[in-house]
């Protein structure tokens, strides 16, 4: 039984976890590429750090709005269209940024492309609890949430390279880098459309003892969850766990986003070029690459969930806040890059616990509720960063601002206690 278990879980790992790292990398490429154009791009429309944080974060509050409802109707319609759909749409969208003109038109774009990508990252972590036992699921979630720092660790400097296109064919670099990073997201929207299989009953490339075995093992796991408890979409959505994970995301993406839109510019203040400053700003997010498959691996090995979680948490947080103190950028990169493994490490252990007790529906909706509150500090970290800067001089008050709330975050979960799934 032990080796068909291997051989089963291999197979679906094979097939679906490398196949979707390539999808969750461009949607990340394209939804912060941003951060990369505005070393060039709010020169040329005169964005202030306010105009740009408030522009970068906006598309969180249309992501909030359509992330349940978008959720839900993958539950209903399948994961293979309408993922298709999202990244056909966001592709579009993304591909927009290069024609925008000024402030106004910064904003609609930006609303846009979070209304078009809402529901996507979500419905992956739902789609991942309908393929793999609750055994693999750190893993298997950094493994796929590794797109996140890899994103950055090559994107960054190819989004460096493309700015040096600047007049090509008439056009700023910036908006060659949002033409050409928009491109793969309208090819994969076509490959997802075939090549994902909805439900592990319907996978005909597993071998038949393969698939039973998959589903029974699935099937027995969920039956679990709901002899303790079955959830209704509506329980799930106003559980108080639910709303307390909410919070602990919100901490986790604020200490990403506020930092990632504007390391660059943070980066390029070191004296450096734009190239030089892409490479730079990669630093972190190579020590994130490593911290997202090496805890998610650590955590289910240990079968522990609470520690490994909060502890990233708190080095999330410790890096920010010494990074203020340090003026030398050598240090000052050392100790954000020390950030870099709290801010990521946490990602692949935190998605653990809402499937721990939600299934089906409710899985669906409460996981896309927990990631739209917890994506409302996509909006508030830049937007404070940039005000900040802009009030201040200084990017201090912004990073330990950021800080702060990760230490909030850690409170949460410690004060959630000890249970039988964690």
């Amino acid at each position: 039984m032990e080796s068909l278990e291997q051989r089963t879980i291999a197979k679906v790992s094979a097939r679906l976890v490398p196949f979707l790292i390539v999808c969750y990398f461009v949607a990340y490429l394209d939804r912060v590429n941003v951060s990369f154009a505005a070393l060039t791009m709010n020169k040329d429309l005169g964005l202030s750090a306010s105009a740009f944080g408030f522009g970068a974060g906006i598309f969180f509050l249309a992501y909030f709005l359509f992330e349940v409802p978008s959720n839900l109707f993958l539950e209903r319609v399948g994961a293979r269209k309408w993922i298709a759909r999202i990244m056909f749409t966001w592709g579009l969208l993304s591909g927009a940024m290069a024609f925008i003109v000024g402030e106004t038109s910064f904003y609609v774009v930006r609303v846009g492309l979070g209304i078009a990508e809402a529901g996507f990252f979500p419905g992956i972590i739902f789609y991942l609890t309908l393929w793999f036992p609750a055994v693999y699921r750190a893993r298997i979630v950094g493994y796929f949430m590794a797109a996140i720092p890899l994103s950055t660790v090559i994107g960054a400097p190819v989004s460096g390279l493309l700015l040096a296109l600047d007049g090509f064919l008439g056009l700023k670099g910036w908006q060659w880098l949002f033409v050409l990073e928009a491109a793969p997201a309208l090819i994969l929207s076509v490959v997802v459309f075939f090549y994902l299989t909805d439900r592990p009953a319907d996978a005909t490339w597993l071998e038949p003892d393969e698939r039973a075995w998959l589903v029974a093992r699935l099937e027995e796991e969920r039956l679990q969850r709901e002899t303790v408890r079955r959830y209704s979409v509506r329980e799930a959505l106003l559980n108080p766990k639910v709303l307390a994970l909410s919070l602990v995301y919100f901490g986790a993406v604020a200490t990403n986003y506020g930092l990632s839109f504007f390391l660059p510019q943070i980066v390029k203040a070191f004296g450096v070029s734009d190239f030089q400053a892409g490479l730079v700003s990669a630093m972190p997010y190579v020590v994130g690459l490593v911290s997202i498959v090496f805890w998610g691996r650590r955590s289910d090995r240990k079968l522990e969930r609470r520690f490994h979680l909060a502890f990233p948490l708190f080095v999330a947080s410790a890096g920010i806040a010494i990074s203020t103190a340090l003026d030398d950028p050598t240090m000052k990169m050392l100790a954000l890059s020390v950030a870099g493994f709290g801010i990521f490490g946490c990602l692949p252990v935190f998605w653990t616990f809402p499937a721990a007790f939600l299934s089906g529906a409710a899985a669906a909706g409460g996981i896309a509720l927990i990631n739209s509150i917890g994506n409302l500090a996509g909006f508030a970290g830049p937007y404070a960063m940039g005000s900040i800067k802009d009030m201040t001089g200084s990017y201090t008050g912004g990073l330990l601002s950021l800080s702060a709330v990760g230490l909030i975050a850690m409170a949460i979960v410690l004060a959630l206690g000890r249970d039988r799934s964690h």
